[in-house]
């Protein structure tokens, strides 16, 4: 077994709204990304997640309200939920979702990319 350094790991990769998985628990995958800017709305019929931020800030955005998230604090949002994040500047996050989880929901868009290892 060997250990997982976060900031190596995001220092392997640019690229904004492009997770990468960094390791598997049970059927979960525990993903890294930036972000800046909006996303888009969009939920996950089937599968709950967890934001954790880990540098900068991101909101949340839901139908019904926003909540703001710093450094070293997460939410986890229920399946159906939908949802936004939003990073006024880079911001670096750590998600644990089911395997196979797409990042946009039940949304094909070209936001839709499939997380690869780092």
């Amino acid at each position: 077994m060997d250990k997982i350094n976060i900031q190596e790991k995001f220092a392997l990769f640019t690229e904004q709204w492009s997770p990468r998985i960094i390791a598997r628990v049970g059927d979960m995958h525990v993903k890294l990304a930036r972000i800046q800017g909006p996303f888009e709305w969009h939920s996950h019929e089937n599968e709950d997640e967890m934001f954790f931020v880990v540098e900068g800030r991101m909101t949340l955005k839901f139908r019904d309200g926003d909540v703001e998230l710093g450094p070293g604090e997460c939410i986890s949002v229920p399946r159906g939920v939908e949802h936004m994040p939003v990073a006024g500047q880079e911001t670096k996050i750590m998600m644990i979702e089911p395997v196979g989880t797409v990042n946009t929901g039940g949304n094909v868009s070209e936001r839709t990319v499939e997380a690869r290892w780092i």
